[in-house]
C-alpha cells in the first residue's frame, strides 16, 4: 500500500476548543438531568443546531471543578472496568495473579455511566476504558453504547492486550468505539510467550489486522521497551508503519521491585531515537497537541508514524489533563500519587450531584505540580517509582492519614528545603508512607509520639536525592521503620497499573 500523498497527520490537527462550562454548575442536584443546565437564556428557544452554534460563539470558561490550582484543565477520563486480565506480563503482575477486589466493590455498569455522565457535564470530552483487560468484562459493549449517548463526549477509546479483540471489535465499533490502543511488546512469537507467560501472539496480530480492516486509522500499538529483551526490535516495529496505518508508541520501561528488570534495563527516549535514526536519518518530528504525552515522529513517505512516551526521562506533568477512576470506584488525580477518593461510596450513599461534583473538584484542586509532589522520578532506582504509584502518602501536603494495611511503612517526609541540622524528626502529623532513597543511604529511626519515624541523613550522604527536595527513608520492606505489612502482590499490581496507564496514553 503506497503512502497517501498529502495525508493529514492526526497529531498535526489544531487543538480543540475548550469544552463549554455551564453556569450554575455547583448548584445542581442529582434530579437535574436537563442537558442545558443553566445555558444562556437567549439560547433556550433555539433548535438544537442553532443552540450549539450560539454556545460555541459564547463559550464560557472551562469547568472550575476540573481545573486544578495550576490551571490544568482535565478533559480526559480513564475508567478501569476490571482488575482481571487473561495475560500475566512479567512487567505487570506475578504469574499466579494478584488478589482481586470483591465483585460487590467493583463499579456496576450503571455506576460507571452515572460517573461518566457527571464528568462529561463538567467538560470531559474523552473517555478511555482500561483494566486489567477491559474486553474480558461481559458488559463492555453495553458500556461503550451507553457512553456514546452522552452529549458532549467526543472520543471513546479502549486499551487492550488484543487477545479478544478480533472477535469483539465489530460489535464495539457498532456501539461507538472511536480509538484503539493495542499492547504488543515483540514481533517474535516465542518472545511474546516469554513476556506475557501465555500464548496468543497470533490472536493479537489478528486483532490488529481486524482493526485496520474495520477502518481504524491510526491503530495505536503500544510497545514497552526493555533492554536485553526487545530493544533490538525498534527498527522492525518502525518498518511496520511503512505500509500500515499504525501509530507505534514506544514506552520507556518503568522499573519496580519484583520484576525481572531494574533501572539499568530502561532504554531512554534519546537512545531509542538514535537507534531508529541510524536506519532512517530523515525521521522527522511532528507537531502535537499541548496535552499530548507522546512525542510523534514519522519517516517521510511512510503511511503510519511512531511516538515515544517518556514517563521516566522527560515527564509531561505540566500539560497533564487526565483523571482516573479505578475499577472499585476510586478517583486518582495523579498516576504517581496514592491519594484516592471513593466515588463509589458517594454514589451508594445517595449523595446529591452537587455533593459528588464538589468532592471531585476538591480532589482535583489538591493535585500537585508534578508526580504527586515528587521531583525528578527519572533519578529514582528500583522500587521508589512503584511505591509512589501505589503507596505514596504525604500528609505534609495533603493532611491525609496513612490507612491501615496500606502496604507501606511509616517514615518522615521533610518539607522542601528541610535540612538535617534543623534537628528533631517530624511529629506524628508528618508521618507518611516510606520509600527507598535513590542514594541507598541508611536513615536512623527514632521514636516520636509512640510512632517510629525516619530522620533525614546529612546532605553529604544524600547527593543523589537532592532533586527530591527531601530525603526519603529506607525501604519500608526492610522493617527499619515499618509497622504495616505489605499486601501480597500489591507491588506487582501497582506496576501493572503504571504500565497499562502509560500504554493507554
Amino acid at each position: 500500500m503506497a503512502a497517501a500523498a498529502g495525508r493529514v497527520l492526526l497529531s498535526g490537527l489544531p487543538r480543540r476548543a475548550p469544552r463549554l462550562c455551564w453556569a450554575g454548575a455547583a448548584a445542581r442536584s442529582c434530579a437535574s438531568e436537563a442537558p442545558a443546565r443553566g445555558a444562556l437564556p437567549a439560547a433556550q428557544e433555539m433548535m438544537s443546531t442553532e443552540r450549539k452554534r450560539f454556545l460555541k460563539e459564547h463559550a464560557m470558561p472551562f469547568s472550575a471543578f476540573l481545573t486544578d490550582s495550576f490551571g490544568r484543565r482535565h478533559n480526559y477520563l480513564r475508567i478501569s472496568l476490571t482488575e482481571k486480565c487473561n495475560l500475566r506480563c512479567q512487567y505487570c503482575m506475578p504469574e499466579e495473579g494478584v488478589q482481586l477486589t470483591p465483585k460487590s466493590e467493583i463499579l456496576t455498569t450503571q455506576e460507571i455511566i452515572t460517573l461518566a455522565r457527571h464528568f462529561v457535564k463538567e467538560g470531559v470530552d474523552k473517555i478511555r476504558l482500561t483494566g486489567g483487560e477491559p474486553l474480558i468484562r461481559p458488559d463492555v459493549v453495553d458500556i461503550v453504547a451507553q457512553l456514546r449517548k452522552l452529549e458532549g463526549l467526543k472520543t471513546i477509546a479502549v486499551t487492550t492486550n488484543g487477545i479478544n479483540l478480533a472477535r469483539q471489535l465489530p460489535r464495539l465499533k457498532e456501539a461507538g468505539l472511536d480509538v484503539l490502543n493495542i499492547s504488543l511488546d515483540t514481533l517474535v512469537p516465542a518472545k511474546f510467550e516469554f513476556i506475557v507467560r501465555r500464548k496468543g501472539f497470533h490472536k493479537v496480530m489478528e486483532g490488529i489486522h481486524k482493526a485496520i480492516e474495520l477502518g481504524y486509522n491510526p491503530v495505536k500499538v503500544n510497545c514497552v521497551v526493555m533492554r536485553g529483551l526487545n530493544e533490538d526490535e525498534l527498527v522492525d516495529f518502525v518498518a511496520l508503519t511503512e505500509k500500515l496505518p499504525l501509530e507505534v508508541r514506544f514506552i520507556e520501561y518503568m522499573p519496580f521491585d519484583g520484576n525481572k528488570w531494574n533501572f539499568k534495563k530502561m532504554v531512554s527516549f534519546q537512545e531509542m531515537l538514535d537507534t531508529i535514526r541510524q536506519k532512517w536519518p530523515e525521521l522527522e518530528r511532528l507537531p502535537e497537541e499541548a496535552s499530548s504525552t507522546s512525542k510523534a515522529f514519522k519517516v517521510p513517505g511512510f503511511l503510519g508514524e511512531v511516538g515515544f512516551i517518556t514517563s521516566m526521562s522527560e515527564h509531561f506533568c505540566g500539560s497533564c489533563n487526565r483523571l482516573r477512576i479505578t475499577a472499585d470506584g476510586n478517583l486518582k488525580v495523579c498516576l504517581f500519587g496514592n491519594s484516592e477518593v471513593s466515588l463509589r461510596d458517594c454514589l451508594r450513599s445517595e449523595s446529591s450531584e452537587q455533593e459528588l461534583v464538589q468532592i471531585i473538584g476538591a480532589a482535583v484542586g489538591r493535585k500537585k505540580a508534578q508526580h504527586a509532589g515528587m521531583f525528578n522520578i527519572s533519578q529514582m532506582k528500583n522500587r521508589p517509582m512503584i511505591l509512589i504509584g501505589t503507596y505514596w502518602v504525604n500528609p505534609l501536603a495533603s493532611g491525609e492519614p496513612v490507612p491501615a494495611g496500606s502496604g507501606g511503612a511509616r517514615g518522615c517526609f521533610p518539607r522542601p528545603g528541610w535540612r538535617a541540622d534543623q534537628g528533631a524528626a517530624l511529629p506524628r502529623a508528618g508521618l507518611g508512607v516510606g520509600a527507598a532513597p535513590s542514594c541507598g543511604a541508611e536513615c536512623p529511626a527514632e521514636e516520636v509520639d509512640g510512632g517510629r519515624v525516619l530522620r533525614r541523613v546529612p546532605e553529604a550522604d544524600a547527593v543523589d536525592c537532592a532533586a527530591l527536595r527531601g530525603h526519603i527513608g529506607p525501604d519500608p520492606r526492610s522493617g527499619i521503620a515499618g509497622d504495616a505489612p505489605l499486601i501480597p502482590g500489591a507491588v506487582e499490581a501497582a506496576a501493572g497499573a503504571l504500565i497499562s496507564d502509560a500504554q493507554g496514553r
